[in-house]
């Protein structure tokens, strides 16, 4: 059991799919890899995850709001976006090999599906079907590449991660039409008053950031008993080149460092229960076209699931993530919980 489970997890950081583009840690930060338990020796492994995020829960700090609560800002002369919903649909194909037991270079390509709606900055009486603007929109994320090692102890079970976020998603800003000079034109408001003003979708909500980040990671692994394997990992992201438009307005996503860890149930040789305990915190968007205010926060999920053996190398598994603390910087949507589905295969 402990063989197989730490033979390839030099790939638990990096199948993480950081989507948490929406807001600010709203993302999925399930570590997939571990759910799956991991393939044994070398050789190929090919995932497949889908993730459902609706986020339709406004919320400011460690506590909910309301829409007029937030409308009322603006009723005393504010500026505050008053958000009504954003529903993200992720689907990520992840594709790792191992050349050997200690080394593991891994591709994640990401697949986004979003629809988002947003009164502006409406006041109490504007807050209604009139002023109500929507966009959705089904393109390619930015891509991620990842080499793993972890060959410093004689069990493996501690490793490293170093990689690349590729800017191979459309992104773009308010009012500015970014992307265009490189063939991917930024997402727009397809209904309400912003598509009439020909206005583009916040740039934490297109399908890209604009932006190349470098990734770094670690993990490790220790079984506590007969029937328990338990994981830690950690993974940080930074912006190393930024976005820049046509007429030089910029936007950087905020650091994020995401920590989970977990606990897996290996009595039984097909189902397989687990639960981990996942933690996000990303800093605030910088940058002209950043909404600096609305974009960071604290967060921490419990996320039980199963997996199933269905053929040698082959298993699925579903997890539900739910909400045990928020502290959210500015008003924000947020989940009540995602869910995360996945199958995996080893050759």
């Amino acid at each position: 059991m402990t063989r197989r489970f730490i033979s390839a997890a030099a790939a638990i950081g990096a199948a993480l799919p950081a989507i948490a583009q929406a807001c600010a840690t709203c993302g999925c930060s399930l570590s997939p890899d571990a759910a799956t338990g991991y393939s044994s020796g070398p050789g190929w492994r090919v995932d497949l995850q889908y993730s459902y995020i609706d986020q339709s829960q406004l919320r400011y700090g460690t506590h909910s709001v309301s829409t007029p609560e937030v409308a009322a800002l603006n009723d005393r002369g504010g500026n505050q976006e008053v958000e009504r919903d954003t529903t993200n649909r992720y689907l990520t194909l992840g594709v790792a090999y191992s050349p050997s037991v200690e080394w593991n270079v891994a591709v994640q390509v990401p697949y986004v599906s979003r629809s988002h709606s947003t009164y502006g900055a409406a006041t109490t009486d504007q807050i209604g079907p009139s002023n109500l603007s929507g966009s959705s929109f089904d393109a390619l994320g930015d891509v991620r590449l990842i080499a793993s090692y972890q060959g410093f102890l004689p069990t493996d079970n501690l490793g490293v991660q170093l990689g690349v976020k590729l800017p191979t998603g459309r992104f773009g800003g308010q009012n500015v039409l970014t992307g265009a000079q490189v063939g991917r034109s930024p997402v727009y408001f397809s209904s309400g008053p912003n598509a009439a003003n020909n206005q583009t979708v916040d740039s934490s909500l297109q399908p890209g950031t604009g932006s190349t980040d470098l990734i770094l990671g670690a993990y490790y692994y220790q079984p506590v008993s007969q029937d328990f394997d338990a994981f830690i990992n950690g993974r940080f992201q930074v912006a190393a080149l930024e976005m820049l438009d046509q007429v030089n307005a910029n936007y950087r996503p905020g650091n994020q460092l995401t920590i989970s860890a977990g606990l897996r149930y290996e009595a039984d040789p097909v189902w397989t229960p687990q639960l981990q305990i996942n933690y996000t915190h990303k800093a605030p968007d910088q940058g002209v076209l950043a909404d600096i205010q609305d974009t960071a926060g604290d967060v921490v999920y419990v996320s039980p699931g199963l997996t199933v053996r269905l053929d040698t190398g082959l298993q699925v598994y579903g997890f539900v993530q739910v909400p045990l603390y928020s502290d959210l910087i500015g008003y924000q949507l947020f989940p009540r919980w995602t869910a995360n589905a996945g199958v995996s295969y080893s050759f």
